[in-house]
């Protein structure tokens, strides 16, 4: 029987652009939504901007504009990147609509009708300057555990302790500097706890709708006690705010994280106006399926309080939530300060393929919540080699044993083996098992093209068997319609154009099993598929030099060579606080040093800033210091300067280094800070 899919991917937030773990997220979705469709399912695939909440109301308010321009900028941009990888959203939508005021105001009020909503009165810091409330990540201060200072209100970077913003020391906002003052305020709380809300998340979540990890992980809520136990949600924030209103409390609005999932019913309804189809009947219809595909980080959300507040006001529950890990980069967490992150943007405008993308993230993807690993290396060889040495090779050899791109009679109808890979592919790819599905189709590429190696139809042609090598050829020409067929979820493109040059009709798993039978007549072939270069690696992974450094001296060295020092201090031009806060200045403690060959200046420094993983800094100050006295010295860097490509390596940062005003190179002095302090402490 036809399915009725509703496919949703995490809604991204509207205040910047898509990063490669929304990419890769999507590609996941947009896979097994092709491959539903080719099953002859009906799939309505929908997403949103996530378009509420104070970071956009606040960054809005930097920039001068309306939250609402922020908004919509952030959303024209989207179709580039999601046409730009050929991920197929039926609509896009947005939270800041109509749709979603009125469906999160209907599910507020069935809720409260329901008694799953409480008013409580509670303390919470207030910026007096803003005349807002504030989140933690808008206070800092001193850690009441070591007293380091400019800590965030939840925990302390320095020492690790975790305590409450009211724990601070001389707390501060870092909206406008200010002490914050306590202050009362009313909010709305979705009863979680309530005992009807547990006893439906213990047979919603704890059955067959999770993965087994992420069930598990659900039970470690439910079951838990004491500090452990599920807790309540607030669900309001206080004016000023960029949300939608709570029905009935002027002042008050939703959270973002109340109305954000909303989002995905209010997409569906959008797109549900546009094509005529009754909203309320497909939610009603008990075959329809609602599935979410969202990451790791959000999973207490997505398993607790949705499906929560959808069942106790009365509407659909989600039947799946497919969990995944993130994306690294060679075994690293994403970083574009470090030189290990992917710009989907960058991608795209070097002319790099998306399919090479698609393809490679498929073959690392499966029905666990692992993080998937994008190492250059890897990719070059496994596309290379997948793509074009096993699969496109096929038709480029077997066409030319083709007279007129005609074919005859062949054993492929009786092949058992593709209609043995045939069924698999389609239960990997249900199953979300999209390796194990690469990995079939791959081994029978290997057998399609060992067994062309045998039968060496070109051997034939000078024996005089042309007949026999086209008999070769046919057979090689089913096999690769096979895995086109195969292969056509994860490559779109790429099977339409093969679909072209097989002339045959549009390919699914039924069709692919049946010959296209002798008399048939392909095109000429075309290449399909260009190889993954090297040089695409080095430019996706280059960093543009800072457009204000001059071409003659590494914006990454310190003071090399040194510039010389204006006349005097009122000769530079001034500056404000905000530009000098823009530059993170850290302590920074040298666990190695040494000689840079084939430069004269230079030195290589590996500093310890309190990351996972050291820094690596060339700096210009070779003619005033021996690299091996400077190890375990302290000295101060520039934290947040954009790592720069120099034929030496990659320079994470810039030292800060004072030099005479001739510029004379025993006139170089490296900045120390005073001893008790340690590395990653920031300098104001």
């Amino acid at each position: 029987m036809p399915r009725q899919l509703f496919v949703t991917t995490a809604l991204p937030y509207a205040n910047g652009s898509f990063h490669i773990g929304h990419i890769m997220e999507y590609i996941q979705a947009d896979i097994w939504v092709r491959f539903q469709r080719m099953q002859g399912h009906t799939v309505h695939f929908v997403c949103a901007d996530d378009a509420h909440g104070a970071p956009i109301m606040l960054k809005a308010e930097a920039e001068g504009i309306k939250p609402e321009t922020l908004v919509a900028r952030i959303g024209a941009e989207r179709a580039r990147y999601l046409e730009g990888f050929h991920i197929a959203f039926d609509n896009w939508h947005s939270t800041h609509s109509a749709e979603n005021t009125q469906l999160a105001q209907d599910i507020y009020r069935k809720l409260d009708a329901a008694g799953l909503i409480d008013r409580r009165t509670i303390e919470q810091y207030f910026d007096p300057v803003k005349s807002m409330f504030l989140a933690d990540r808008y206070i800092k201060g001193e850690c009441p555990n070591c007293g380091a200072k400019d800590q965030f209100g939840d925990n302390c970077e320095v020492c690790g302790a975790v305590y409450s913003p009211t724990d601070l020391k001389n707390p501060y906002s870092t909206l406008s500097g200010a002490p914050p003052v306590l202050k009362s305020s009313e909010h709305f709380f979705f009863r979680l706890s309530d005992a009807r809300c547990v006893a439906f998340l213990k047979e919603w979540a704890l059955g067959e709708r999770l993965q087994g990890q992420v069930a598990n992980k659900a039970r470690e809520w439910l079951e838990g006690t004491g500090d452990k136990a599920l807790g309540d949600w607030d669900i309001s924030r206080d004016a000023p705010y960029f949300g939608i209103e709570i029905p009935g409390a002027p002042g008050k609005y939703f959270y973002v994280w109340l109305d954000a999932p909303i989002g995905y019913l209010a997409s569906f309804k959008n797109y549900c106006r546009k094509k005529g189809i009754d909203f309320e009947a497909f939610l009603a219809d008990p075959h329809s399926e609602q599935i979410h595909f969202i990451g790791k980080d959000i999973i207490y959300f997505h398993t607790l309080f949705w499906p929560a507040m959808l069942k106790f006001a009365g509407y659909k529950v989600p039947d799946r939530v497919y969990v995944h890990g993130f994306i690294t980069v060679s075994g690293e967490k994403m970083s574009k300060s470090r030189g290990t992150g992917i710009s989907p943007l960058r991608y795209l405008d070097i002319g790099m393929n998306p399919e090479w993308l698609r393809y490679y993230i498929a073959a690392k993807l499966n029905a666990n919540v692992e993080d998937v690993d994008f190492n250059p290396d890897d990719f070059i060889a496994r596309v290379n080699s997948d793509l074009v040495g096993k699969y496109v090779n096929i038709a480029s050899r077997a066409s030319k044993f083709l007279p007129e791109g005609r074919l005859v009679a062949s054993e492929f109808g009786r092949n058992e083996r593709t209609g043995d890979l045939l069924k698999a592919v389609q239960s990997h790819y249900e199953a979300r098992e999209f390796g194990k599905a690469v990995r079939d189709i791959m081994a029978y590429a290997d057998d399609a093209n060992r067994k062309f190696d045998l039968a060496a139809p070109w051997q034939l042609v000078k024996e005089g068997k042309a007949e026999r090598a086209s008999e070769v050829a046919t057979e090689a020409i089913e096999a690769f319609r096979a895995i086109t067929a195969c292969l056509k979820p994860i490559l779109p493109d790429l099977a339409m154009r093969a679909e072209r040059f097989l002339d045959c009709a549009t390919l699914t798993f039924d069709s692919a099993a049946l010959p296209l039978g002798p008399g048939h007549r392909i095109g000429a072939y075309e290449h399909l598929m260009t190889r993954v270069d090297a040089k695409h690696l080095d430019a996706l992974f280059d960093m543009p030099e800072p457009s204000k450094a001059p071409p003659t001296q590494p914006a990454v060295a310190a003071a090399a060579p040194p510039a010389p020092a204006p006349a005097s201090a009122s000769a530079s031009a001034t500056i404000g606080i905000d530009d000098f806060m823009k530059v993170d200045l850290r302590v920074a403690r040298i666990v190695d040093a040494g000689p840079v060959e084939g430069a004269d200046k230079l030195v290589r420094l590996t500093l310890d800033i309190g990351e996972a993983k050291p820094r690596n800094v060339f700096a210009g100050i070779k003619a005033a210091y021996d690299p091996a006295q400077l190890v375990g010295r302290l000295t101060v860097m520039v934290a947040n300067l954009a790592p720069r490509k120099m034929k030496f390596g990659l320079s994470e940062g810039m030292v800060l280094a004072a030099s005479a005003p001739d510029g004379a190179a025993s006139g170089i002095y490296l900045l120390a800070p005073d001893s008790g302090a340690v590395p990653g402490m920031r300098v104001k």
